[in-house]
């Protein structure tokens, strides 16, 4: 693939958002005829079949004259659902009192994995309360973050 995540975000974000959605992830799994381009997208009314098809007509024809990735891939374009990626600094704002997953890419007091209560950001710093203490992690060291669905 010549085109990374953040690239195609790029690539993608302003027509998706010209159809008035909000462009929430981009991510490319699998390889050789298993490759798989994933687009999450969300609104506030949230995301109906027609919105991803919609989405999908504009995303493909603008994959097709751009061509950022080599080879054969689906294109699959759904809402983020109930464990909602965390990507933009924004989002660690808006989910803040969320129950969260948290990935880091290097060890932060010893461990990498962190699910806790998401009590902001400030600054680079995401501040995450578990086992009723804080941990600061830094912003470019997430490698992964997912809300924790809550039933109740």
């Amino acid at each position: 693939m010549r085109g990374s995540a953040a690239s195609l975000r790029v690539l993608l974000e302003p027509a998706i958002r010209t159809l008035g959605y909000e462009l929430v992830d981009v991510e490319f799994a699998g390889s050789g005829r298993q490759a798989v381009l994933r687009v999450y997208i969300d609104s506030p009314d949230g995301v109906t079949v027609d919105d991803c098809v919609a989405v999908s007509r504009q995303v493909s024809a603008i994959l097709d004259v751009e061509d950022p990735i080599a080879g054969h891939y689906t294109l699959e374009v759904s809402s983020p659902g109930l464990d909602r990626p965390l990507v933009k600094r924004e989002d660690y704002v808006r989910y803040t009192g969320a129950i969260v997953k948290i990935r880091t890419s290097q060890p932060v007091l010893g461990r990498r994995n962190f699910t806790g209560l998401l009590v902001g950001m400030e600054g680079d710093t995401v501040i995450l309360e578990m086992d009723k203490e804080s941990f600061d992690l830094p912003f470019g060291n997430i490698e992964k973050a997912r809300l924790v669905p809550q039933f109740k």
